[in-house]
């Protein structure tokens, strides 16, 4: 690991973030084949963030060094029946800017995410990982999360 260029500060997102998290996402690998323009901003990602922004059951949490945002997830606040009426973290599109990885800052955002449910009482925290990433099996593996279910979508 490389050595952490400093602390790093938590906050929900603002919209004047809004273009530095779609960079993010779309400097990603699979990012590149999924993500947007970019300039002009697609106006499905402003529709999509003033629907999480109004939902007090999402966080789009943004890590900061600084002035400078290096990284984030979504959260999500999932209550159900099943686990006698649980209520479940998951966690979503976790980003952490390619200049700042491997300085432990990745571990550090999912910390703080796991911290936010337990404070909501979440029984547990999940979150899902493409198959094509194994370094970030591995990251998740080493943060105390197990392969525990095989996932499935449907495009629609």
């Amino acid at each position: 690991m490389i050595e952490p260029l400093g602390p790093l500060s938590f906050r929900l997102a603002r919209l004047a973030d809004l273009p530095a998290l779609v960079a993010l996402y779309a400097a990603d690998p699979l990012g590149q084949t999924r993500e947007g323009p970019l300039n002009p901003l697609n106006q499905a990602y402003l529709e999509a963030f003033k629907v999480m922004e109004a939902d007090p059951h999402q966080r789009l949490i943004v890590a900061e060094l600084g002035d400078q945002l290096v990284g984030t997830l979504q959260l999500t606040f999932i209550t159900g029946l099943a686990r006698r009426g649980a209520k479940r973290g998951q966690i979503e599109a976790v980003r952490i800017a390619p200049a700042y990885r491997q300085r432990g800052y990745g571990k550090l955002l999912i910390s703080h995410a796991i911290e936010e449910c337990r404070v909501q009482k979440c029984a547990l925290v999940q979150l899902m990982s493409d198959k094509t990433r194994p370094e970030a099996h591995k990251f998740y593996g080493a943060l105390g999360f197990s392969p525990s279910h095989e996932g499935f979508k449907l495009s629609l």
